[in-house]
């Protein structure tokens, strides 16, 4: 089962949610720590890209419900990430201007986490965020993370500075 809250669900994605996909990747505010909107085609590539890590992974972002609704309000999962050539298991989260401030974030994440230790195994559990991006490291320093260190990203031909934060299963926080 995917992780879920009392407020929230995840599930996979379909070709069926590119219109929400659209909502949260298109909107030029919500999209500020990647410096652009996507495209059609790039809102494509990205819901392809989940399709294909939950074939190959298991897991990937999943699509965030409201339970109350059946709505989509964004996206929060796990992907595989490199940090300084080491892969490490990345909880990640976009939502919906409309779902901010209202704890989703911060919630999913959790449950995100607690599915890595939980049903992965997993050791340790990262997340991987722009510098700028106060409200992103709240979510995470909430899910007991701390930052171990940082990154550059080349992104569009532009070199987009990262905090990395991360909390080991054995030192998790709720």
């Amino acid at each position: 089962m995917l992780p879920q809250t009392n407020r929230l669900y995840l599930r996979e994605m379909t070709q069926a949610d590119f219109p929400a996909l659209c909502r949260v990747l298109q909107d030029p505010l919500a999209m500020y720590a990647y410096e652009h909107a996507f495209s059609d085609q790039e809102v494509q590539q990205w819901l392809d890209q989940q399709l294909q890590r939950y074939a190959q992974d298991g897991f990937g972002l999943w699509a965030v419900l409201l339970r109350e609704t059946g709505q989509i309000i964004g996206q929060c999962g796990l992907t595989w990430q490199d940090w300084n050539g080491r892969q490490v298991l990345e909880v990640g989260y976009l939502f919906q201007r409309t779902a901010w401030h209202q704890g989703y974030a911060t919630e999913a994440a959790l449950a995100c986490r607690d599915y890595a230790f939980s049903v992965l195994g997993a050791k340790e559990v990262f997340a991987i965020i722009r510098d700028n991006n106060v409200a992103s490291q709240a979510v995470a320093k909430r899910n007991g993370m701390q930052m171990v260190g940082r990154l550059t990203k080349h992104y569009y031909g532009m070199q987009l500075p990262h905090l990395v934060f991360s909390v080991r299963a054995d030192n998790q926080k709720t």
